[in-house]
């Protein structure tokens, strides 16, 4: 099993999720930098996490989305490997169309970093299989560009077809987004793209008095575990 994570100019949430899936796998997942043009045939999740690539210049994503790395992450995610955006990360994939829809600048204007409350509303993708289907967790985020919205036909197509995994719940949406939609899948359930951070909310130093659980960790063993054939991601 092997796991790698994307790395372009600007992020900053990289060294975040090196640590989470090392925590978590057990083994240190693989850099790709945003140059390369090919992704080993072994790896079986890419990750492109979240910051500030490209200082979110023109859009929020747009210019990373135009990368060379992003046509091998287009040709793993069509031969079923996973793929998860988050932050920027799910950003980059709507831009880069392996995600329907946009994400906008927040409803407020401004920069939110604060802990929300999520309903998994999907618990049967890889993602997923280790959270209850209306399970509400807890989660940071950390975005000024995170205002989801799709125009109705794409907005009734992700509804219809259960493609909305997380909604921010118990009025605890920061960014306006359409529906509260905090993240979202493609149709074969194995590209996921997210606005909160669940790679800080795996361990103990991450609790505090609005996070009590490890309520993020149950998505990376969800995924890996969907790799590797073990657990409730199997």
């Amino acid at each position: 099993m092997r796991t790698a994570i994307v790395q372009f100019p600007g992020l900053n949430r990289d060294r975040d999720m090196v640590d989470a899936i090392t925590k978590i796998a057990g083994n240190a997942p693989e850099l790709i930098w945003y140059t390369e043009t090919e992704i080993a045939k072994e790896v079986d999740l890419v990750i492109i996490p979240g910051g500030f690539s490209y200082g979110d210049y023109l859009r929020a994503g747009a210019i990373a989305a135009r990368a060379p790395i992003m046509d091998a992450i287009r040709e793993k995610a069509t031969q079923g490997a996973g793929v998860l955006g988050v932050c920027n990360g799910f950003q980059i994939l709507t831009e880069a169309g392996l995600l329907p829809g946009a994400l906008m600048r927040n409803a407020g204007l401004n920069f939110v970093c604060k802990m929300v409350e999520l309903e998994v509303t999907n618990s049967d993708i890889r993602f997923t299989s280790q959270y209850n289907k209306g399970q509400v967790i807890t989660c940071p985020v950390a975005h000024h560009d995170g205002n989801y919205f799709a125009n109705e036909t794409t907005l009734k197509t992700l509804e219809d077809q259960n493609r909305v995994i997380f909604r921010y719940a118990n009025g605890t949406n920061p960014n306006g987004s359409i529906n509260d939609i905090a993240g979202i899948t493609n149709e074969t359930g194995n590209v996921l793209g997210m606005m909160p951070h669940p790679e800080n909310l795996i361990e103990e130093a991450h609790l505090n008095v609005d996070a009590k659980s490890f309520d993020g960790r149950a998505l990376f063993e969800s995924a890996l575990g969907s790799i590797t054939g073990t657990g409730a991601g199997a």
